[in-house]
C-alpha cells in the first residue's frame, strides 16, 4: 500500500480498508496544525491507486466501505476525482460507502449535480474541519474561508444528499474572542444542520504558529475551566438535532451520543458539574500529553 506519513483517518468510520488518493493538505496554513508541515501536496498517481485497490480486493473483495485519504481529497477537480472513484468501484463492486475528510473550500468548484454524482457512486459521508463559524476566528487562524462560505457549501451538500460532519475547535479563539467564537459557531452549525457535530479542545503543539504567538504574548490560551465554559456556551446555543461527540479532556460520559436536542439539558448539566467540581489539573495533564490532533 502507498501511504505517506502521517496517516490520519477518522476513528469513527470503519478503519479498513483505507486508500490514499492525495498526499498532504493543499492549505497547510491553519495556525493550530503541523500535521502535514513540510510535506508537499500531490495527487496520488492512478497506477498507485490501482495497485492498492488490487491489494485490497485480494484481501477483502466484498468490502462495503472505504475511507479516502489524505487531508482533503475533494480539492481535486471533479474530472480528476470521478475517475478515481470509478476505479475504486471497479475493484470493489460491493462498496456501499466511501468516506473522506475535506475542506469547505474544496467544494466551491463543484456543482450540486456533480456532488450528487459523487454521492451516487458511493461518496455518501464527509467530515468538514470547520473549527469555527465566527469570521474573526476563521481569519485569526487562517482557515481560508468565512462563515457564509460554510453555509453555502453545506447547502450544496444537503441538496446533493451527502451527509456531513462539522467540527468545533474549542479554545482556538483564545481569551479575546472566546464567547463570540462559541455563539457564532453554534449559529452557523445550527443553520447548516450537520448529521454530526464533533468538538475537540485546542492543544498548542510544538511548531504551531499559535504556540509561538502564545510564547510571545500575542495569543492568550484558555485555561481548562475557561475551555469548559466556552464549550458549554457552544452547546447552549446549538439548536440542530445531530449526533454530538467531544474529544475534550473532560470525560465524555453523558456528553457523547445521538439525539442531541433530547440530551442537551443533560450535557449542559454535566459540563456545569465539571466546571464547578472537575479536576482541572488532571485535564491539563491529559492535554500536555497529547502528541497530535
Amino acid at each position: 500500500m502507498h501511504f505517506t506519513d502521517p496517516v490520519y483517518r477518522n476513528p469513527y468510520w470503519p478503519t479498513w480498508p483505507l486508500i490514499q488518493i492525495t498526499q498532504s493538505c493543499t492549505h497547510n496554513r491553519c495556525e493550530f496544525c503541523t500535521m502535514y508541515k513540510g510535506i508537499p501536496f500531490r495527487m496520488q498517481p492512478m497506477e498507485w491507486i490501482e495497485q492498492d485497490l488490487k491489494e485490497i480486493a485480494a484481501t477483502d473483495p466484498h468490502a462495503k466501505t472505504i475511507q479516502l485519504l489524505s487531508a482533503n481529497p475533494l480539492v481535486m477537480s471533479y474530472d480528476n476525482l470521478m475517475p478515481r472513484l470509478e476505479l475504486i468501484r471497479k475493484y470493489l463492486p460491493d462498496l456501499e460507502y466511501m468516506y473522506t475528510a475535506t475542506r469547505v473550500s474544496d467544494l466551491k468548484d463543484k456543482t450540486v449535480e456533480q456532488l450528487r454524482n459523487l454521492r451516487d457512486i458511493g461518496l455518501k459521508e464527509i467530515s468538514l474541519g470547520v473549527e469555527s463559524g465566527d469570521d474573526w476566528t476563521l481569519e485569526r487562524i487562517h482557515k481560508g474561508y468565512h462563515a457564509n462560505d460554510i453555509i453555502e457549501q453545506c447547502r450544496k451538500l444537503t441538496e446533493a444528499g451527502i451527509d456531513f460532519w462539522m467540527s468545533f475547535l474549542n479554545g482556538v479563539a483564545g481569551k479575546e474572542h472566546s464567547h463570540d467564537h462559541a455563539v457564532n459557531s453554534a449559529k452557523i452549525f445550527s443553520q447548516c444542520k450537520p448529521m454530526l457535530v464533533g468538538t475537540g479542545g485546542l492543544t498548542l503543539f510544538p511548531g504551531t504558529p499559535l504556540l509561538e504567538e502564545a510564547q510571545r504574548g500575542e495569543f492568550a490560551p484558555l485555561s481548562e475551566k475557561e475551555m469548559l465554559i466556552e464549550l458549554k456556551t457552544f452547546v447552549e446555543n446549538l439548536t440542530c438535532d445531530c449526533r454530538f461527540i467531544t474529544h475534550h479532556t473532560v470525560s465524555g460520559k453523558n456528553l457523547t451520543g445521538p439525539n442531541f436536542l433530547k440530551r442537551k439539558d443533560s450535557i449542559v448539566a454535566a459540563l456545569e458539574h465539571e466546571i464547578e467540581h472537575g479536576d482541572m489539573d488532571a485535564m491539563a495533564a491529559i492535554r500536555r500529553n497529547k502528541r497530535s490532533l
